[in-house]
C-alpha cells in the first residue's frame, strides 16, 4: 500500500531525515516510534507532500506520489491527521467534519460517513452544533480524526492522537483506532506511547535522529531490553 524507500529531507543545510524506509502492507497497522524531534512529523509531512525530499521516493497504492502536489495525494486515499488537529475553530463539529468530505467520492457517501463517525465517537453526534473551538481537547482530537475519515481514506496517517490526554481519553483513542483498522483502512501510527501503541500493531519502526534504527514485529519489539529502557521505563 506504501513504500518509502531511501528518504532524504533538508531543511536547508540540516538533513532532517536519512535514508528512511518504510513498508505499509494491505491490511497492517503500523507503528512509527520515536522522541521529540526524531523526524516523525517531517516524515508523514513528506509522504503527505507538504515537503519535498531531496533524494528517494514514496509510492503509494501503486503510485511514485513524491512530486505531487499534497492536495492529489488526498484525492489517492492518502490522509494525514496532524498533530495540532488543524480543526476550523469558529465552524460546528458537523461543519467541520463535511469539510473533510470535500473530494467527489467523499461527497457521494456523505451520509454513510457521518454515521460511521458517530458510531465511532458518539458525542460529536451530540454535539454536532457546538463550535470546534469549545470542545474539549478530548472532543477536538475525536473530531480531527473523524474529520480524516470523512475522506474515505484507503490508508490513515495519525500524528501523536494521545499527545496530551488523560489516560482514559489515551485508552478510548487507541480503542477507536483498533475498530477504525477493522474498517479496511491501513493505518501509520506516529506515536510516543510506544507500549499502546505496540500493543495494536503488526510492525513498528524506530526513528532516532532522522534515521530508522530499529524494525520488526511489534509484539517481538515490545520485548527487547532497548524498547523497555528507552520507551517504557522498565
Amino acid at each position: 500500500m506504501l513504500e518509502v524507500e531511501k528518504l532524504c529531507v533538508y531543511y536547508g543545510d540540516y538533513q532532517a531525515l536519512f535514508d528512511v524506509n518504510i513498508i505499509v502492507r494491505p491490511g497492517e497497522l503500523i507503528s512509527f516510534l520515536g522522541a521529540n524531534g526524531a523526524g516523525k512529523t517531517t516524515t508523514i509531512n513528506t509522504i503527505s507532500g507538504i515537503i519535498r525530499p531531496k533524494e528517494g521516493s514514496v509510492r503509494f497504492d501503486g503510485a511514485e506520489i513524491h512530486q505531487w502536489q499534497a492536495n492529489k495525494i488526498v484525492e489517492k486515499g492518502l490522509i494525514q491527521i496532524p498533530e495540532q488537529r488543524m480543526l476550523f475553530p469558529d465552524m460546528t463539529v458537523l461543519e467541520n467534519l463535511q469539510m473533510g468530505a470535500y473530494l467527489h467520492r467523499a461527497r457521494q457517501n456523505q451520509k454513510d460517513s457521518l454515521e460511521w463517525v458517530y458510531g465511532l465517537f458518539p458525542v460529536l453526534k451530540s454535539r454536532k452544533s457546538q463550535l470546534a473551538g469549545t470542545l474539549s481537547g478530548g472532543e477536538q482530537q475525536m473530531l480531527a480524526v473523524g474529520r480524516g475519515l470523512m475522506a474515505r481514506p484507503k490508508l490513515l496517517m495519525l500524528d501523536s492522537p494521545s499527545l496530551g490526554l488523560a489516560p482514559m481519553l489515551v485508552l478510548e483513542v487507541f480503542r477507536v483506532i483498533q475498530e477504525i483498522k477493522q474498517s479496511a483502512v491501513d493505518i501509520l501510527l506516529v506515536e510516543q506511547n510506544a507500549r499502546q501503541s505496540l500493543k495494536i500493531s503488526h510492525r513498528a519502526y524506530v526513528l532516532e535522529n532522522g534515521s530508522i534504527t530499529m524494525e520488526g514485529e511489534a509484539s517481538k519489539l515490545l520485548e527487547t531490553d532497548y524498547i523497555r529502557e528507552s520507551y517504557l521505563g522498565i
